[in-house]
């Protein structure tokens, strides 16, 4: 095995390294940074407050960020907003360091209900809402779940009956399984909604549309037809008013529809240019992706909080040392401590990295969206949706482990555990519960498969699994270029022995492609043989779910991964990008480590490497132990933000 020193040839530089993490976007996350710095108070009143004061304090929080222009950057600049979504997801994410009932009060504001109107409306829904919308006059609700329907957005019970009579829509909840439920902003603050609500014109169903509803008057009074009940208390977030909305035939203005997708002419008429109904109605609710984006980003951010307590605590705490002295070991510097922490801490680079490209990815896709194809918006439909899922799932893993990591000082208040754990706990199931996720990732990716070798039969899958479906000539030599560059230009990543190749990025990138590749064209098999026995399609899709869920994983893995590679390919050479190449190879091989079992039953990893990647696993968290905090505090968490004077 190559060497790799522990010891750099010259420090880190933490400031560099900040940079490199904000991107293009350092102005407007240094805008978050010092906004979240004038509000400190709110972490301690979230405790302190009764439910209803910590709501209003919430709010008052998201109208003085809006007086700052940190809440406009993805609206239009005619209506005082900064033109950039890219911009708009950095300050989301960047303002997760804090209180996250006012982060997710922003993203039910600005994200959803700003958004809804945004890219489903048309200029006469955005002169009349959009400027009130960013400066906070006016606070909207994004009322799409209903009790009864969730995930599956295309079975919502709501209606909006047209009325050509009086050329309004009537929006009626059936029965309770149809109100609106979980809605932020309905219980107190909302004086409009954006409904998702069946369109019925001419007796005819035309599918889930989108309408501004309003639901009070200027006196907050909730106006006739709308009933509204408080949620009440949560496991968390309870800065946010979350309510369930009930519609009694309210009537609005047939303008109301928010039109960009489908329209209904002043003779009655539907008309939309976007003639399937499947097609249309998938085109609108892409249009709303952003809020998946802001939720993985958010999460991952929260992660970066937990971490920065729990290392700075393990480099002060003292705990037992060797018998017959008065000496006592930093936490940090016992292996497993090292192993509860620094792969977790791997992982947070490679989705911080990960989230930067989608939301590149969403950015591009947005800044022209007229232009974007639809294999390019179902492309960032599925990264979204993959980078949400392990996001979240890993911020809840990883904040759990911080709490423990800190023992009791973890259990204290103060040190903000409870609440990043209550806070980011219902991020697994907003905005796609992440099983849903990642089935939708793995429909997508069987749907390539049938694209590119029409009928799953033998030869093709085959091939598949053989590697030639794994992308284009071009991409292929791309990847291979960029890794051999990492390789020629980082010490330790070849060389003999038993652990040859451990630390080679190509060997990182096979194994994480090989495992998504033959679970992806296991699973087509399984359901192309199940369905060509005469089974029922959705009974042999239900008995490959878990299948169908792992090759998905699989898939977002790689992802990952590759969006790590890339950041290190732009990198110059010196002490960051050699501390951050070890900080990619912890967590690939961390990544294969806790699936050797599967690698092992299919034959890719012997007993004797499979050892050798835990010894390594091992081997890069001591490698990395000088350098933890220095990489916990290149976050660039505001300090006023950790609250853990006592761990400092």
């Amino acid at each position: 095995m190559g060497a790799m020193p522990t010891e750099l040839d010259a420090p880190i530089d933490v400031a560099a390294l900040t940079t490199l993490l904000d991107g293009r976007y350092k102005a407007v996350r240094d805008l978050a940074r010092e906004n979240l710095a004038l509000r400190p108070d709110v972490l301690e009143k979230a405790e302190t407050l009764s439910t209803e004061d910590y709501r209003e304090l919430v709010k008052d929080i998201v109208v003085e960020l809006a007086s700052t222009g940190q809440t406009g950057w993805g609206f239009p600049k005619e209506y005082g907003g900064g033109g950039d979504i890219g911009a708009s997801v950095a300050a989301f994410e960047t303002s997760s360091f804090g209180d996250l009932s006012v982060v997710v009060k922003l993203g039910v504001q600005f994200g959803l209900f700003g958004g809804a109107i945004l890219h489903l409306g048309t200029q006469r829904h955005h002169d009349e809402y959009l400027k009130r919308v960013v400066t906070g006059e006016l606070f909207g609700a994004f009322a799409m779940t209903e009790s009864g329907h969730g995930s599956n957005v295309q079975a919502l019970r709501t209606t909006a009956t047209y009325d050509g009579d009086t050329d309004e829509f009537v929006v009626n909840t059936p029965d309770d399984s149809a109100r609106k439920d979980y809605i932020g902003n309905a219980a107190m603050h909302a004086s409009h909604a954006a409904v998702f609500a069946q369109l019925v014109v001419g007796g005819e169903r035309r599918g889930v549309h989108a309408l501004v509803v309003p639901l009070r008057d200027d006196d907050g009074k909730v106006l006739p037809g709308v009933r509204i009940e408080d949620c009440g208390r949560k496991i968390g977030l309870n800065g946010v008013d979350n309510g369930r909305i009930w519609f009694d035939e309210v009537r609005v203005p047939r303008d109301a529809l928010l039109d960009r997708y489908a329209d209904v002419t002043d003779d009655g008429t539907y008309f939309s240019e976007i003639e399937n109904p499947d097609r249309r109605f998938f085109t609108m609710l892409g249009t709303l992706v952003q809020g998946r984006v802001c939720v993985g980003g958010a999460a991952i951010n929260a992660s970066k909080v937990a971490l920065a307590i729990a290392v700075h605590y393990a480099v002060k705490r003292r705990q037992f040392g060797p018998p017959g002295t008065d000496e006592e070991n930093l936490l940090l510097d016992y292996g497993q401590h090292q192993r509860r922490l620094l792969p977790l801490l791997a992982r947070t680079y490679a989705l911080h990295f990960a989230q930067e490209r989608v939301a590149a990815d969403l950015h591009r896709v947005f800044s022209d969206p007229d232009s974007a194809s639809e294999r390019r918006r179902r492309a960032l439909e599925s990264r979204a949706a993959a980078t949400k899922a392990l996001g979240t799932w890993h911020a809840s893993r990883t904040i759990q482990e911080c709490r423990e990591a800190c023992g009791g000082a973890g259990y204290m208040s103060a040190n903000r555990f409870d609440a990043l754990r209550a806070d980011t706990d219902v991020f697994t199931t907003f905005e796609g519960d992440n099983t849903i996720l990642l089935q939708l990732v793995a429909k997508g990716r069987l749907t390539d498969l049938r694209d590119d070798f029409g009928a799953l039969d033998q030869l093709g899958t085959a091939r598949y699994v053989a590697g030639i479906a794994l992308g284009t000539v071009v991409e292929k030599t791309s990847m291979r270029q960029m890794i051999e560059r990492l390789r020629d230009a980082v010490p330790g990543s070849g060389g003999g022995g038993d652990d040859a190749g451990l630390l080679d990025p190509e060997y990182h990138l096979s194994m994480l492609r090989w495992r998504e590749d033959h679970m992806t064209s296991s699973v087509a098999r399984r359901i192309q043989a199940g369905v060509s026995a005469g089974g029922d399609a959705v009974e042999v899709f239900s008995r490959a779910q878990d299948h169908v869920i792992a090759s998905a994983w699989a898939h977002a893995e790689r992802l990952v991964f590759e969006a790590f590679l890339t950041k290190l390919q732009n990198m110059p050479d010196g002490s960051n990008r050699r501390v951050l190449n070890m900080v990619c190879d912890l967590f690939a091989l961390s990544a294969i480590e806790a699936d050797r079992a599967w690698f092992l039953e299919h034959g890719r990893l012997s007993t004797g490497r499979s050892k050798a990647i835990t010894a390594m696993v091992n081997e890069l968290c001591r490698r990395l132990r000088p350098h933890a905090v220095d990489l916990v505090d290149a976050f660039g968490v505001p300090a006023e933000m950790l609250r853990s004077d006592d761990l400092f």
